[in-house]
């Protein structure tokens, strides 16, 4: 019987549910943190220590959460990855994919770079330039966002409404990234999660939120929606961008009817989609993976 790696720190739910889809192909699973992997650098020995595969490398590693950390230490983490591709072993998403979508400048860069519709974005490490650049927006009747550079799940980003909300910017460890709010279609706060597997959009749901964030996490309420055309292919073709096996894209309908990509996420979560939709989704990501990496 194969044996796949399951990189998390809290298997959980999602953990389980992998761990059953995989067994369907007749792969065993191990949670593992990449907390307690480490390089040991010795002629002839495999390099690479990972907790419960000291005597043979993983078939292959599905990347459910990198911890953070530090820079030494998330890049460490990232070089486990790294290495683990090097030596053949099929990584899903591979380190490269969750170096481009963690970093949120980069997301904004390679999307706009891609031609795909983002909001306008600045980052930068000026505090002084940044004031200018908020000020400037908000004369102009735009809010903006602030975010942190690295961070998930809604934690740290702050909207910007009025002068008085400068005070509370803040850098993100010395950089700021700012983006202009886009007001989504319709009444109240919402966006719209596609979830692509291997160059498909396999499903889609709108979040509604309590606020202006929309995050499942943060309380808002899932809707099942039709996956339409060019919402399918933009946020294919933005998962493409980003060189990822699958992808949790977040898109916003603007009031003017356009699509707008928010964030790809490399290590999204689809609990709240499959509470809404009849798609088994963990099922459909080991399928990708056994087919297509281990099988081919």
């Amino acid at each position: 019987m194969g044996r796949i790696a399951i990189f998390t720190d809290d298997p959980g739910w999602h953990g389980r549910q992998l761990r059953t889809a995989f067994a369907t192909h007749g792969y065993e699973s191990d949670f593992v943190s990449l907390t307690e992997c480490r390089f040991v650098i010795k002629a002839g020995k495999n390099p690479l220590y990972i907790p419960s595969f000291e005597h043979d490398l993983p078939d292959a590693a599905f990347v459910r959460g990198v911890p953070g950390g530090s820079l030494e230490e998330v890049v460490l983490y990232l070089d486990f990855l790294h290495a683990l591709k090097l030596m053949k072993v099929p990584v899903y998403n591979d380190g490269r994919a969750v170096e481009r979508s963690v970093d949120k400048g980069m997301t904004s860069f390679l999307l706009q770079n891609a031609g795909l519709p983002t909001p306008l974005t600045w980052v930068l490490r000026d505090r002084d330039e940044a004031l200018v650049i908020a000020e400037k927006e908000l004369r102009s009747g735009h809010l903006l966002i602030s975010k942190p550079l690295f961070g998930s799940q809604g934690a740290g980003i702050r909207r910007i409404e009025k002068m008085t909300d400068l005070m509370w910017l803040t850098s993100s460890r010395g950089v700021y990234y700012l983006q202009r709010f886009v007001h989504c279609a319709g009444e109240g706060f919402s966006d719209i999660r596609v979830f692509v597997i291997n160059g498909i959009a396999v499903a889609a749901m709108r979040r509604r939120g309590k606020s202006w964030l929309n995050n499942v996490a943060r309380g808002a309420r899932c809707e099942l929606i039709e996956i339409e055309t060019e919402m399918a292919e933009l946020a294919v073709n933005a998962t493409a961008t980003l060189a990822m096996d699958y992808a949790g894209v977040d898109i916003i309908k603007d009031q003017d009817g356009r699509y707008t990509v928010i964030e790809v996420n490399s290590i999204p979560a689809w609990k709240g989609l499959e509470s809404v939709c009849d798609v088994n989704i963990a099922q459909l990501l080991a399928d990708d993976l056994v087919k297509r990496h281990l099988q081919a």
